[in-house]
C-alpha cells in the first residue's frame, strides 16, 4: 500500500469508490432512484477532478498494486454545523470494505491529521451518519470527540448525522 497526493488521473476511480462506499453504507435494503440519482450526480469524474483541483482540499489516495482502494479529502473553509470547531474538515474518508482492517484508514486519518497539524490547525470535524457504527467505534478509537449533530440533506431530506472534533494543538 502506498498513500499519495490525489491526482486528475484519479479522478474515475475515487469517483468510483465514493459510489461504491456510499451506497454500500447508506442503502441497506435496496436502490432506490431517488438515492442512485444523487449517487450518480454527486459522485462524478467531473466534480471529483474539480475538488482535486481545488487548492482547497486535499486529497489523499491509498494505491495497492491494483488500483485504488481508499482516499481522504481535507476541505479548508469549511465551516462546522457546532460551535467549537475550526473550519477545517474531514469531509469525505472511504476505504473499500473488502480492504477495511488493513490498516488503510488509520494511515489515511493519519496523513490527513500530520498535514493539519504543518498547516497549524488547531482542531478538525467531520460528520457521519448516526446509525454508521463501525466508523462511529474507528473514529473515537482513534481520539475523536462527539460535540453535536447536524443533518446531511438530500433535496427536502434529512438525515441525522453525528459531528466529531478531534484536537491537534
Amino acid at each position: 500500500m502506498v498513500l499519495r497526493a490525489a491526482t486528475f488521473s484519479d479522478a474515475s476511480s475515487i469517483a468510483a469508490i465514493s459510489i461504491e462506499v456510499w451506497i454500500g453504507t447508506y442503502l441497506k435494503k435496496g436502490v432506490s432512484a431517488f438515492f442512485a440519482d444523487y449517487a450518480l450526480g454527486e459522485f462524478t469524474v467531473e466534480k471529483t477532478k474539480k475538488l482535486i483541483g481545488d487548492p482547497e482540499q486535499f486529497m489523499v489516495v491509498s494505491e495497492n498494486a491494483e488500483g485504488i482502494d481508499g482516499f481522504i479529502r481535507v476541505s479548508s473553509n469549511s465551516p462546522a454545523p457546532v460551535n467549537g470547531c475550526s473550519d477545517v474538515e474531514i469531509s469525505t474518508f472511504y476505504v473499500q470494505p473488502r480492504h477495511h482492517g488493513k490498516g488503510i484508514g488509520k494511515r489515511l486519518l493519519s496523513a490527513a491529521l500530520d498535514h493539519c497539524r504543518d498547516a497549524s490547525v488547531g482542531s478538525v470535524w467531520l460528520a457521519t451518519n448516526a446509525e454508521n457504527d463501525p466508523a462511529i467505534a474507528f473514529y473515537l478509537a482513534k481520539g475523536f470527540e462527539h460535540i453535536g449533530e447536524t443533518h446531511f440533506h438530500i433535496d427536502d431530506q434529512g438525515y441525522l448525522n453525528n459531528v466529531y472534533r478531534f484536537p491537534l494543538l
